[in-house]
């Protein structure tokens, strides 16, 4: 397991005083009013940041970080990556699960027969949808229901699942 996640992404200055527009990867946006610190990641750098205000506006979060208070300091940092280690996370419920722990997974047949790798998840508006890259290279769709997914193993990070009829036509 990965031993931090991704909570966003910075997408552009927001006005001039060092204040960021970020994209939030993670589906509770709320958690970023609790959030205290980030780890900011490009290409070359690393940076554990402080969070000094948030504000939200449309589908983004609106960052102000305790280091920067010019708009010529941050945005450099447009693309970069928002990083929380895992023990600062958001407290999953039963039966929930983190997208970066399950991208990679075994899939496996309800019968044990091994049926690709889970290379995606996609959030619908209903349910999320697992995109497995099957052993013949191709893209299966699955809803993520109880009546598709019957059991995830993170222990031995396999997922069981249930071909329903018309999902491999």
């Amino acid at each position: 397991m990965i031993s931090e996640l991704q909570v966003g992404v910075i997408t552009q200055t927001h006005g001039i005083r060092g204040e960021v527009k970020v994209f939030p990867t993670t589906d509770d946006v709320n958690r970023f009013k609790k959030l205290k610190e980030v780890v900011l990641e490009t290409e070359k750098e690393r940076l554990t940041l402080t969070v000094e205000g948030v504000k939200f506006f449309k589908q983004y979060v609106i960052l102000k970080f305790k280091e920067y208070d010019s708009i010529n300091d941050i945005e450099k940092y447009k693309g970069a990556r928002l990083l929380v280690p895992r023990e600062k996370a958001v407290k999953l419920q039963k039966d929930e699960y983190f997208v970066a722990d399950l991208i990679g997974m075994q899939v496996i047949t309800e019968d044990g027969e091994y049926f690709g790798r889970l290379k995606n998840v996609l959030e619908t508006g209903a349910n999320d949808v697992y995109v497995v890259e099957t052993a013949e290279n191709k893209e299966v769709l699955l809803p993520a229901i109880k009546e598709c997914v019957l059991q995830i193993d993170m222990e031995k990070e396999v997922i069981a699942v249930h071909i329903m009829d018309g999902l491999l036509e």
